[in-house]
């Protein structure tokens, strides 16, 4: 198996009848963790018990995020924070336009690298930079809500 985005992690949308089992079972599961470090899950085939899994407790929370995600009818994908993706793909994760994308590398608000004449962006360097995006927001309204309120607007 392979762990490039694109390759085995596209997007899946659930079903309707997926988004309700996702959502019961993300309240159970939920429900469920706690404190431990690991967890053990047991498997059923055809309803008789299977094999035992031993779980890390952070897989289990994001598992549970998972399921939460879907059983609000959003597609989920899973990318490792390693990944390499293409102009295309950081624009669609930032819902910008590729041109505009670019114009972030050429500018460096963004690292990259290139492979060949190909730009490659990492997916850890999109989130730093959508994060960083979301402060800068957070932090304008704020100042506009004290503004507000010296004004007494509010």
């Amino acid at each position: 198996m392979t762990s490039r985005y694109g390759q085995h992690m596209t997007p899946t949308t659930p079903s309707e009848t997926e988004a309700l089992l996702a959502q019961k079972t993300s309240k159970q599961l939920t429900a469920l963790l706690d404190k431990e470090s690991a967890y053990q899950i047991q498997l059923l085939h055809n309803g008789q018990p299977g094999e035992v899994l031993a779980v890390p407790a952070p897989a289990m929370r994001l598992l549970a995020q998972i399921l939460s995600e879907m059983a609000q009818g959003n597609a989920v994908a899973l990318t490792p924070i390693y990944a390499e993706l293409s102009t295309q793909q950081a624009a669609d994760l930032m819902n910008v336009s590729r041109p505009y994308l670019i114009e972030m590398l050429d500018k460096g608000e963004i690292p990259y690298r290139k492979v060949g004449v190909h730009r490659r962006v990492l997916f850890a360097d999109v989130m730093a930079y959508k994060r960083t995006l979301y402060n800068k927001r957070l932090q304008a309204l704020n100042e506009l809500t004290s503004y507000d309120q010296e004004l007494g607007l509010q």
